[in-house]
């Protein structure tokens, strides 16, 4: 979890990175660029925004052989290491970005580079720092008075609503290459942001295997309980599955095994579709882990848990209680209507 409100901007550089093969120039200044308090709280509004609202899935610097040889890796070590060199490395972000600049989509565009501190990542305060791209420029009208009249004068600038690209670079974990976030508001050239310049691979933390587990479940559910058990069926296995990761610190496989599956005969299912699934979860090896709650609130929201009827009528299970529609849902079949039914016992009707 991060909280960025009583984070700082320390040192900002600006440059300017055009498109390396339309011969478009990489423009560096050669001083940091000061902030008063007017424009340090608009430019943090425009860096920091899209990362408050944003789900927390962390990166990390990744390089085949060793991150020494990983130039992003070396120049963030540098800044968190001597912040006085900003400026200087911020050049070496600026020109690394500039020689990725080669596919004809990528905008030229200015590249703010900034040592924040105050950061606070999982309650701990940190530095970090931040790489921020803007491209697309917007038309804005100023105008010049005169005793008489006005002139109306058409410029264009960036709009500080809206960040095209940016990542924050947090000063922790930097023998597993830091934890790193990431935004990209134009999707059609997330490869060179992310793969090309810089570097990174997804962050295998518990909140990772917490989400990527999940996921393999759900997916087991909709391709292995509903086809060979019932739509309650699938339902009800995914209500089980997030009542174990609600109610453990802990996940260890062989007693979530035991604990959601209900019939036997599914369990060396589940294990053949792990072992042929595992590559697109990255769960193949994966049979314990500390369960990240937020990772498991997050899911929660996302994991369909209604049952949708031919007669126009649906039935909502609760993913609050796992109890509650093993004892009080109950299916069968109508021998005189010749359909199926479900049978939902209860109290009182709750007033919402």
């Amino acid at each position: 979890m991060i909280n960025l409100y009583n984070t700082r901007i320390e040192d900002l550089a600006i440059h300017r990175v055009g498109n390396k093969n339309k011969g478009e120039m990489l423009l560096t200044s050669s001083n940091s660029t000061p902030l008063d308090d007017e424009m340090h709280s608009l430019m943090k509004e425009y860096f920091l925004k899209p990362f408050r609202s944003k789900e927390e899935a962390y990166y990390s610097f990744h390089h085949e052989e060793d991150l020494e040889f990983h130039e992003m890796f070396a120049f963030a070590k540098a800044i968190f290491s001597t912040p006085a060199t900003l400026l200087e490395n911020s050049k070496k972000i600026a020109k690394q970005l500039y020689q990725q600049s080669v596919h004809p989509h990528i905008r030229s565009g200015e590249v703010y580079v900034c040592h924040l501190t105050n950061v606070m990542l999982d309650n701990n305060k940190v530095d970090a720092i931040g790489i921020f791209k803007s491209e697309i420029k917007q038309d804005f009208l100023q105008f010049e008075e005169s005793e008489t009249d006005l002139k109306m004068i058409l410029k264009q600038g960036v709009n500080l609503n809206k960040l095209d690209k940016g990542c924050i670079i947090f000063n922790v974990e930097q023998e597993n290459g830091f934890k790193i976030l990431s935004v990209d508001s134009n999707r059609y050239d997330a490869k060179y942001w992310l793969d090309d310049f810089l570097g990174v691979d997804v962050f295998e933390d518990e909140n990772f295997f917490t989400k990527k587990y999940l996921k393999f479940c759900q997916d087991f559910a909709k391709d292995v309980v509903l086809p060979a058990e019932d739509k309650k069926e699938e339902v009800m296995f995914m209500n089980r599955s997030m009542d174990y990761f609600a109610k453990n610190d802990d996940f260890e496989e062989s007693n979530y095994i035991n604990s959601v599956i209900d019939n036997p005969d599914l369990i060396p299912e589940f294990q053949n579709y792990k072992t042929e699934k595992a590559p697109k979860y990255k769960v193949e090896d994966l049979t314990s882990f500390p369960i990240a709650n937020k990772a498991v609130t997050d899911a929660r929201k996302k994991i369909k848990n209604v049952i949708t009827l031919d007669t126009n009528i649906q039935i909502k299970m609760d993913f609050v209680s796992a109890e509650s529609a093993e004892k009080f849902v109950e299916k069968g079949w109508d021998e005189d209507k010749q359909m199926y039914y479900y049978l939902v016992y209860f109290n009182k009707e709750e007033k919402k």
